[in-house]
């Protein structure tokens, strides 16, 4: 799973990559989870499976949902108290469950995957 985590300026979504790779890490999932900001998101689509969208940015989810659905990723918005998951581990079922509702396959399945 290639994981875009995106607030405002970048800052507190570090936070919630570092937890999503730990909980995905202790589970034994393949995962890269790196944070970045609203402005990231469209260069980055091409390589990614899923974005979580902080929840402030609620307002812009649709442009960015369609934004990623039309590159084949999928785009969720995290829930308002998302930095109470400190282990990670709810955050990282929100991602399962939005690849397997949205029919992603893990970038080891990908046909156009090339490693």
């Amino acid at each position: 799973m290639r994981i875009l985590v995106v607030c405002g300026a970048g800052a507190s979504s570090t936070f919630v990559a570092q937890r999503v790779r730990s909980a995905a890490e202790d589970r034994g999932i393949p995962c890269e989870a790196r944070a970045g900001s609203e402005s990231s998101i469209g260069a980055d689509l091409d390589t990614l499976d899923v974005v979580l969208v902080g929840p402030h940015l609620a307002p812009r989810m649709e442009l960015i949902r369609a934004g990623a659905a039309s590159r084949g990723a999928v785009a969720v918005l995290l829930p308002g108290d998302v930095f109470s998951d400190l282990d990670g581990s709810r955050t990282l079922a929100l991602v399962q469950e939005s690849i397997a509702s949205s029919r992603i396959t893990a970038p080891t399945q990908r046909e156009d995957h090339d490693d």
